[in-house]
């Protein structure tokens, strides 16, 4: 009974077994980095480049034209969560970069800012916007869009950034290898929606776990990278909580400024309670897959933390809105029965 209670406990707060477990893989990197680091077609990292081709293979096949053609006709709610995402938020974290970032944390400001530059998460967007009430179709289309705009668009804002710092960065290169990583597959799984999609559906729950499985182990080999360079070492705790809080900091304020935008474009409760939550979140899926091809291998895992703050952190706290929105509509749907 108390481990149940626990786990229940631990679910309402958005705190899941994956989140522990990329706290176990950073710990397992710090203390064996060594299977992380070789090479070869066998190799972890090569293993976990084949994973994600599956991953956004299964996503396309999920995927269906019928569900796309009806999430165009909102334009507003698209272009409130899209500007949000890949305006919104770089333009925020440049702003700020000049006044907070020191030397010593250069490169935890890249990664603030590849946190900024990533599209919406997919799977738990859709879920909050769920739990909260929202319009679940237009969940489903943004989501789903965001990721494949972010191909394009967050190497587009890292190159702005990279190039400006040390000149060299090649984008069409970086554009080119995430077509094929994640563009074509995508495409591929959508053409075979219609004969296959039902397998897609039925197996859902096995599927993310997969992604799971596949992010944890890129988490993994990126960190023994960082670990084996000794990356960490001018990183102190503290550094690793002011690190949390500003990313907390940063999900309020774009939380804040979609609340506020979308009440004065008049929403509807169901498309304000969407464009709060997909356009507040990040993916850590994409920012996993991405961070192999823009960085190289020896930064990644410094980079990757600061997602991997947010993303534990946009679960916790999206989780505690989302179920409190959900109980003051029953409240009021109660109030008005009676």
């Amino acid at each position: 009974m108390a481990k149940t209670s626990l786990g229940s406990l631990l679910a309402r707060v958005g705190l899941d077994w994956f989140i522990l477990a990329l706290l176990a893989m950073i710990g397992l990197a710090k203390l064996w980095p060594e299977p992380g680091i070789q090479e070869g077609p066998f190799s972890l990292s090569a293993l976990a480049n084949y994973g994600v081709t599956l991953i956004f293979f299964f996503y396309g096949l999920r995927l269906n034209f019928d569900q796309l053609k009806e999430g165009l006709r909102n334009y507003r709610l698209h272009l409130l969560i899209h500007s949000s995402t890949f305006i919104v938020f770089p333009a925020v974290v440049l702003a700020a970069r000049s006044f907070l970032m020191t030397p010593d944390t250069e490169l935890l400001w890249l990664g603030i800012f590849y946190v900024a530059a990533l599209p919406s998460t997919v799977s738990s967007s859709i879920v909050m916007v769920s739990i909260a009430g929202g319009n679940i179709p237009a969940a489903i289309f943004n989501a789903s869009i965001s990721s494949l705009i972010g191909v394009f668009i967050t190497p587009l804002w890292m190159s702005y950034l990279l190039s400006s710092t040390n000149g060299q960065y090649d984008l069409n290169s970086v554009i080119g290898k995430l077509t094929i990583q994640v563009i074509v597959p995508v495409i591929l799984g959508l053409l075979l929606n219609r004969r296959l999609g039902w397998f897609a559906e039925r197996h859902k729950s096995y599927l993310r776990y997969f992604d799971q499985l596949t992010i944890l182990l890129i988490v993994y080999t990126a960190f023994c990278e960082s670990f084996s360079l000794n990356l960490f070492a001018s990183y102190s705790a503290g550094d690793l909580l002011e690190l949390a809080g500003m990313m907390l900091s940063l999900f309020f304020l774009i939380f804040g400024f979609i609340h506020l935008l979308s009440r004065l474009l008049n929403f509807n409760r169901e498309d304000r309670i969407t464009a709060l939550f997909c356009g507040s979140k990040k993916s850590l899926v994409q920012g996993s897959v991405m961070a192999n091809v823009l960085f190289p291998g020896n930064i990644a895992g410094v980079v990757l933390l600061p997602i991997m703050v947010y993303h534990a952190l946009q679960l916790i706290v999206a989780s505690i809105i989302a179920q409190g929105m959900a109980h003051r509509q029953e409240q009021k749907e109660k109030a008005i029965q009676a």
